[in-house]
């Protein structure tokens, strides 16, 4: 039996997950969390196996909770799912120490085999996320996004998405005030000025879609 825990901050996603799993009897799920902050204070005392996790999240990301839940004694295998299947993100979250990582796209059956094979020990990262690494890969020059923390490379996708401040300041759970920071960090490190720059350079990057 597969112990599975489920971390997304949209309920109706983690009621399709668990709806799937118990269609199949090698599957439990054993616990499930909409934020990251409550995952990581649940599965210190809940053996779970996989952790499938949203890679946006109010708090603390998906990228930190594979990183804190690595650098753990926990057991659990991360499998980041996330709508973001190109750019520097996936590239970021698999060395952060994620087992796997696929799109929420994906159909239900990749999904179970990704479970399944990093149950089992393997590492999954689905065929649309592997082709966007592999071309990024060939781009020699690099990513100025590379150079963004964590936060400021939420904050900065969030921009791209045309999202006001104060609303990515609500889906992240963090004051205006420090989303304007995060904001005139990024813009500093990627040597823009404004939003229109930004998205520009994100689309360049294959951090925004056309």
């Amino acid at each position: 039996m597969i112990r599975v825990y489920l971390v997304d901050d949209h309920e109706l996603v983690r009621t399709g997950f668990r709806m799937l799993l118990q269609q199949h009897t090698d599957f439990s799920v054993v616990g499930e969390a909409g934020s990251g902050e409550q995952a990581l204070a649940e599965l210190r005392k809940t053996p779970a196996d996989v952790v499938l996790c949203d890679l946006h999240l109010p708090g603390i990301s998906g990228l930190e909770v594979t990183d804190r839940l690595t650098r753990s004694d926990s057991p659990a295998r991360v499998i980041v799912v996330s709508a973001q299947e190109d750019g520097p993100l996936p590239r970021r979250v698999l060395a952060a120490g994620a087992n796997g990582y696929l799109g929420k796209a994906a159909p239900a059956e990749e999904l179970l085999r990704a479970i399944r094979d990093v149950a089992r020990g393997k590492r999954y990262i689905s065929a649309a996320v592997a082709q966007q690494m592999a071309i990024s890969s060939l781009d020699t020059t690099g990513s100025p996004f590379e150079q963004l923390s964590v936060r400021e490379l939420e904050v900065a996708m969030l921009l791209v998405q045309g999202l006001r401040m104060t609303v990515i300041a609500d889906n992240l759970n963090l004051s205006s005030k420090t989303i304007a920071t995060h904001k005139y960090h990024l813009f500093a490190k990627l040597g823009v000025n404004d939003i229109a720059s930004l998205t520009r350079l994100a689309l360049q990057h294959g951090l925004a879609a056309n």
